[in-house]
């Protein structure tokens, strides 16, 4: 496995272009994942490649360690949840105190996922944008489902992933401010 390439879990949205620039500060080629699982807000993924663009012509030393982008279909996600991200109904905040813009296992899959295709590509590092401390109340985003996953994949797979949350403990002001001090 390559200790020197990471694969990013980029929607395009400011937490994961902000892991994207972290990502291709410390290592020496970076690919992304998307995930289309028939989400509401898909402008996000018809953006992912202006992004990648606008990085790669605005940091050059940059885009020369940026890789290729996946986009993997997960319709299956939408198919079995009933949630605000999926469907079309208001946001809002269920009974069990969980926006209803919560889709089950999301996070969870999106890893799982990642894993799959960076023991295909090599790649040790997985980088992702969840955080604890501004995670709306998703539980997939605590830090314990995270190193949980780690764990999982690491066994499922016979492989030593490892799962970098740059964002894990800081909240939106502190995301803005190290996306500033990137330079993005």
């Amino acid at each position: 496995m390559d200790e020197a390439s990471a694969l990013v879990l980029f929607s395009r949205g400011q937490d994961s272009t902000t892991c994207l620039a972290w990502a291709l500060e410390r290592f020496d080629r970076v690919e992304t994942v998307g995930f289309d699982y028939r989400q509401r807000n898909r402008i996000e993924l018809d953006a992912r490649p202006r992004v990648r663009a606008a990085l790669a012509q605005a940091f050059p030393h940059w885009g020369r360690k940026l890789g290729e982008d996946h986009l993997l279909d997960l319709a299956a996600l939408a198919e079995v949840s009933e949630s605000a991200m999926t469907r079309d109904v208001a946001i809002a905040t269920r009974a069990d105190g969980l926006p209803n813009t919560f889709v089950p296992g999301r996070n969870l899959v999106f890893l799982v996922f990642a894993a799959a295709l960076a023991y295909r590509r090599g790649i040790k590092r997985l980088v992702a944008g969840m955080c604890e401390t501004d995670y709306s109340g998703y539980p997939d985003c605590r830090d314990d489902a995270i190193k949980a996953t780690q764990v999982a994949v690491n066994l499922g797979m016979a492989t030593r992933f490892v799962i970098e949350t740059p964002l894990m403990r800081i909240d939106k002001a502190a995301t803005w401010r190290l996306a500033r001090d990137l330079g993005v």
